[in-house]
């Protein structure tokens, strides 16, 4: 949520024209993430996000757009896209694809405890379950191939204790996805970000509710246990060390299998999912931190913080092939 390409506001009223939504009364730049250029919008209709997307293109798009509005019209606590009278809602702004979605409410809840955590677990799988008649399909871009063509690269930039971890762990990755087992594992449109900052909450201290999932533009068609793993590796680990809190990420577990149940495949491979999973996101800081965009408020997140939870779901030393 960098801001790579500003709008101004006679820009943002014209859409704003086009959607029904009224007169803007405040346009301001968010500074957090570091994929697309997004704003905080206030206009008569309420308050609302503004994406112009740097990466994905008008193809690609309908897929998280369309993603959003089915999961909405299932009661999930999603941003809902905003559609023009002809029903479309990508547009094009400053040449860039751009889209107005509604704001949530609440606030990030940083220092997640068990409380938190079963909630999470709650609607990740009731998010499973409402994808299970979704149409469209398109895969998670940020899946095996990427890992794959991403990481040559980024080699030449690591020593080589780093280079050969990070190189033995694609290795590993790439044997499993061509198993019996991974191929067993349900598949379906999946979240694949859904980390502590891309959920909102509302309540009381020690009593907040989950009342917003949102961030979806690294969804993909992709196992299901991928996303739960990302969750685990986020929600659940101690921040230090990269260690699971053993007591967050049962209940996150418990609270997912009380709407969905796993299945036996499913919990076989999850310590070789974890692993999976913490090796996305260092590869992507990676990429973010030596091949870096400039962008307007941007701050690439330190990389080093996936490495450490890489090595800790290694050491675990299990063995799901």
């Amino acid at each position: 949520m960098a801001v790579f390409t500003s709008v101004d506001e006679d820009t943002a009223q014209g859409l704003l024209d086009t959607l029904g939504l009224g007169r803007l009364h405040s346009l301001t730049g968010i500074p957090a993430g570091i994929e697309n250029s997004n704003f905080f919008l206030d206009c008569d209709a309420g308050r609302f996000v503004l994406t112009l997307f740097e990466r994905l293109t008008h193809a690609q798009l309908p897929f998280y757009l369309g993603l959003m509005q089915h999961l909405a019209a299932k009661g999930l606590p999603v941003p809902a896209p905003q559609a023009d009278a002809a029903g479309r809602s990508l547009f094009t702004l400053e040449g860039k694809p751009a889209a107005v979605v509604t704001r949530l409410r609440g606030a990030h809840q940083l220092a997640p405890d068990r409380f938190h955590c079963e909630q999470l677990g709650h609607t990740l799988a009731r998010l499973h379950l409402a994808v299970a008649d979704f149409p469209l399909r398109q895969p998670n871009l940020r899946g095996l191939a990427w890992w794959q063509q991403t990481v040559p690269p980024l080699l030449t930039h690591l020593d080589a204790e780093r280079a050969a971890l990070l190189a033995d762990e694609l290795r590993f990755q790439t044997e499993l996805a061509a198993t019996p087992a991974f191929a067993e594992l349900p598949q379906g449109a999946i979240h694949a970000d859904l980390f502590r900052d891309n959920a909102l909450f509302e309540g009381l201290p020690g009593r907040e509710q989950l009342c917003g999932v949102f961030d979806f533009y690294f969804a993909g068609v992709d196992c299901l246990l991928f996303d739960l793993a990302v969750c685990l590796n986020d929600w659940c680990i101690d921040l230090a060390s990269g260690r699971l809190d053993e007591a967050r990420a049962s209940a996150l577990v418990a609270a997912y299998e009380r709407e969905r149940r796993l299945s036996g495949t499913e919990h076989r491979l999850l310590p070789t999912l974890l692993r999976a999973a913490a090796l996305r996101f260092w590869i992507s800081r990676l990429a973010d931190w030596h091949q870096p965009r400039e962008a307007s408020l941007l701050k690439p997140h330190d990389p080093t913080h996936f490495e450490r939870v890489l090595r800790e779901r290694r050491a675990l030393a299990w063995h799901a092939l």
